[in-house]
Parts: C-alpha cells; sequence; structure tokens
C-alpha cells in the first residue's frame, strides 16, 4: 500500500505571474501534483573501497567512497572502543572530529537528496520553455494573421517567462556546490585516515579550523537551497483516521535514510504511552508498532522527534524533557523561564497547549507565552542538546488567538483558527524580526485542527485534524541570491 508524496515545487518570482493557459503542462514541473510515497526508502550502499580490518578493536577505519543505488556518497567510520580512547587526550580529539564529519555527512546527504530532486524539475521546467519559445516562434511564422491575437498573449507570457532561464542556469549551479561539499568532506575524511596512522604527522589545530570551515559553509549553502517563503499550501491527504479529537504524530527530520519510523501520541493530557511505528505503511494499518511509556504525561499537542530523542512539555509545568527514543531514558530537563502553562496562554482550541515545540531547517524552536510579553507569542531558538534558549523574539500576536502555528526556515507562521475556514495570515522573520500579514489558504478539512507541524525532511505539513492524520504539501518561494 502506498501513500501520496507531496512534493515541493522550486517557485520563483517570475512564476507568480503564469496564468490558467499553461496549468496543464507546469505543475507536473514544479511538484504540485502528487506520487506515490513508498512505505520504505532504499539506501543500500553497492560498491565500497574501504576493506574490513581483521580486529575492529585495533584502530580507526575511516570510508568515503562508497555509493547507494542512486550515486550518492556515503561515509562510513568504524570506531574502536571506548575504552581504548579515554586515556589518550588526541585520540579523543580525533573522535570529535570524526564526529562532525559525520554529521555534516548526513547534513549533505540530506541536502543532496531535496537538490537533486529539484533539479530535475528545474531541467523538465527548462526544457519545457526552451521546448515553447521555439514553437511560438513556428506560430508566428505560419499564423501570423489568422491567429494574431490568441498568439499575441501567448507570446507576452513567454516573454514574462525567458528571464526565468538564466536563473535555472544559476540554480543548476548551486546544485553543483553540493557535490563541491561532498568531495571536500571525503578529502577531510582521507586526513583523518591519514592522522590515525601517524598521530603527530597533522596539524591537529589547522584540521579542526578545516572542519569548522566546512561547517559554516554547508550551513550556510543548506539556508540558501533549502528555505524560501510560503506561498501556497496544498489540499491535505488524509492518511489515518484514529484517536481522539485532539492528537499528534510525526516523523524524524533528521532520521538516516531508509528510517520511516512514525510516532504517534493520542490525547492533550493524562496520557504517557507513544507509539512507534516501523513504517508509513505500519502506521496506515496499524501494524508493527511498540510503546514507549513516558516518565511523565504531556501537555498540548506540541510535541516533537528529533535526531533520535522526543521533546515534550510535562503536564501542568513549563518542564521541557528530552526523552531518548532508544534507551527509553530522560537525557535531559529545562524550566522555560516565565513561560506560561496549565492553560494559561493556550492555542485558541485549548487543551493545555501552551508550549508548543517544533523543527524546521534551523533547528529547534519552543513557541509559547509570558506575561512580560502581555500574553504575546515568544519564539526561542532551542540547545537541542542541553535546552537552554540561544535567542528569544518577543512578537506581538497574541498566543490566545492563533489556531496553530509552525516555523519554515525561520519563520513562524500562523493561522487565524482551528475550525471552518482556516488560512495562515501571520508571519514573523527571525531573521529580520520583521512581521507581516499574508493570506495562504488552508483547507480545514474536519473542521478541527489540533496540531500543525512543517517536517523539514518531507517538506510537508504533519496535522491532527478532529482525529484524522492528515499531510499537507507546501510550496515555497525560493529566491536564489
Amino acid at each position: 500500500m502506498s501513500v501520496p508524496l507531496l512534493k515541493i515545487g522550486v517557485v520563483l518570482s517570475t512564476m507568480a505571474m503564469i496564468t490558467n493557459w499553461m496549468s496543464q503542462t507546469l505543475p507536473s514541473l514544479v511538484g504540485l501534483n502528487g506520487t506515490a510515497l513508498s512505505a520504505a526508502r532504499s539506501a543500500y550502499p553497492h560498491r565500497s573501497l574501504g576493506v574490513l580490518p581483521s580486529n575492529l578493536d585495533e584502530t580507526w577505519q575511516v570510508y568515503s567512497s562508497a555509493q547507494d543505488t542512486e550515486g550518492r556518497c556515503v561515509c562510513t567510520i568504524v570506531a574502536p572502543q571506548h575504552s581504548m580512547c579515554s586515556r589518550d587526550a588526541r585520540t579523543k580529539q580525533l573522535r570529535q572530529l570524526l564526529e562532525k564529519v559525520q554529521n555534516m555527512t548526513k547534513s549533505i546527504q540530506v541536502l543532496d537528496q531535496r537538490t537533486q530532486k529539484d533539479l530535475q524539475y528545474v531541467v523538465r521546467m527548462e526544457d519545457q520553455l526552451r521546448g515553447l519559445e521555439t514553437k511560438f516562434r513556428q506560430v508566428e511564422e505560419t499564423h501570423k494573421q489568422n491567429l494574431a491575437k490568441q498568439y499575441k498573449a501567448m507570446k507576452e507570457k513567454m516573454a514574462e517567462l525567458r528571464p526565468l532561464i538564466p536563473v535555472l542556469e544559476e540554480y543548476k549551479a548551486d546544485a553543483q556546490l553540493v557535490l563541491q561539499f561532498k568531495q571536500e568532506v571525503q578529502n577531510v575524511t582521507a586526513n583523518l585516515a591519514l592522522l590515525q596512522q601517524e598521530m603527530g604527522a597533522y596539524d591537529y589545530d589547522e584540521l579542526h579550523l578545516h572542519i569548522t570551515s566546512l561547517e559554516e559553509r554547508l550551513h550556510a549553502c543548506m539556508q540558501k537551497l533549502a528555505c524560501g517563503k510560503l506561498t501556497s499550501i496544498s489540499e491535505p491527504v488524509t492518511i489515518k483516521t484514529s484517536g481522539s479529537r485532539f492528537g499528534s504524530w510525526m516523523t524524524d527530520p533528521l532520521a538516516p535514510g531508509g528510517d520511516n519510523r512514525v510516532w504517534y501520541m493520542d490525547g492533550y493530557h493524562s496520557n504517557r504511552f507513544v507509539r512507534e511505528y516501523r513504517s508509513m505503511s505500519d502506521f496506515m494499518t496499524s501494524d508493527n508498532f511498540t510503546s514507549h511509556r513516558l516518565p511523565h504525561p504531556w501537555s498540548g499537542t506540541g510535541q516533537v522527534v528529533y535526531n533520535g530523542s522526543l521533546y515534550f512539555s510535562k503536564f501542568q509545568s513549563h518542564v521541557i524533557i528530552k526523552f531518548d527514543l532508544k534507551t527509553s531514558t530522560i537525557s535531559k530537563t529545562q524550566r522555560l523561564d516565565s513561560a506560561g502553562f496549565n492553560n494559561v496562554y493556550h492555542y485558541a482550541w485549548g487543551g493545555h497547549s501552551d508550549i508548543d515545540l517544533m523543527v524546521d531547517e534551523r533547528g529547534l524552536w519552543a513557541i509559547y507565552a509570558t506575561n512580560q510579553n502581555a500574553g504575546n507569542i515568544v519564539i526561542s531558538k532551542l540547545n537541542p542538546v542541553t535546552l537552554q534558549i540561544i535567542k528569544s523574539w518577543t512578537t506581538n500576536h497574541p498566543k490566545r488567538s492563533a489556531g496553530e502555528s509552525f516555523m519554515i526556515c525561520g519563520t513562524l507562521y500562523v493561522t487565524n483558527g482551528y475550525a471552518g475556514g482556516t488560512k495562515v495570515y501571520y508571519a514573523y522573520h527571525t531573521n529580520s524580526s520583521t512581521y507581516e500579514y499574508i493570506d495562504v489558504p488552508l483547507e480545514n478539512k474536519y473542521s478541527h485542527i489540533s496540531m500543525l507541524d512543517y517536517n523539514p525532511r518531507d517538506r510537508a505539513l504533519y496535522a491532527w485534524n478532529n482525529g484524522h492524520q492528515v499531510l499537507y504539501n507546501v510550496t515555497l518561494f525560493h529566491l536564489i541570491h
């Protein structure tokens, strides 16, 4: 059984001027139509130039030349037992660098997957545009007199689209930048392999600076290629009907390739059991799930799974808990000082939704309200390890007037309600500390939305709508600098 996959289109400024006469051609190119979502994505390496050591406890082994079935690079690192590193400070430093390389490799894989998918649409769009231009010239030559008015309008539309071609060329160049990052990670990995053989042969500080610089450039590249401004939301796709009127469901945006687990949390208080389904197909059929018992009941529907941990707010408190799903233990707790709780500053629908945790391309966020900000929404960027606040922004939007909210690329989007006709009408941009009123319709199919969260890996909105688990595609205005 399959689930419709919701694609994002690369939306450029001139696309806003395209009218209904191209409605049969462009939707398939910009990703506004759905295709089938396989229950499990395969990413198994089929070639590797590394050779496993005879004894894995003897030394580090670094692999950098594996490829999956789609030709993307996959880096694999086999480390010695921790007991061998604890007595050697230089080896510990090496391990830290290797962990950084692993994290960057994961980010590059996600970015590469996104970019290649979008690049396919770009290339197809470019071919279509060039083909249309040729056809228009032919039409002008053969039908100049008989169909002058009709084809004059088509010619004007083509003139609007011509500036898109050089922009598409630049986007392809950006995609090439991802390949350069992959090569640099391979080079760094090779240096680490050399360092393992001769610990003093490579300057550690130089290597550390190289990796730090690569991290910064990779981050900037991801900001450029993966982010944009919300311009439209597709019709909802109902994945499943289950549970009570309120709840939340999600996937991990940082899960490795092939990991398609789904987490399901029914209700907004008293409950402390989280279901983990092995795949989206299992979730649809309610098969192959395990249960995690949380040490405390959760509050509201603002939970999120991020990099293998569940983040939730403890019921009747402003305590945020990081729960390790692999070990079923609490790895960190932190009080969100000044945040309202216990149904004081909830969303319009209530449900102890005072604190809403969410993730986007830029990390982990907490959305709440405080007395100091007169009950208006406060946005806080959180450190996912320590749960400490990195930075906060105060908005002028009352929390209790918001239907729901979600983050995309550092921008908070707020809906005008949770029942009946719904739209996204307020956006606060953390990069500029400014806000604006917008008008993006959101179809509220089952008349009561109690959870709405964006997943940056799927680039889709996950919603809980009156006992229905629903997905929306989002379209972003992708401005290439």
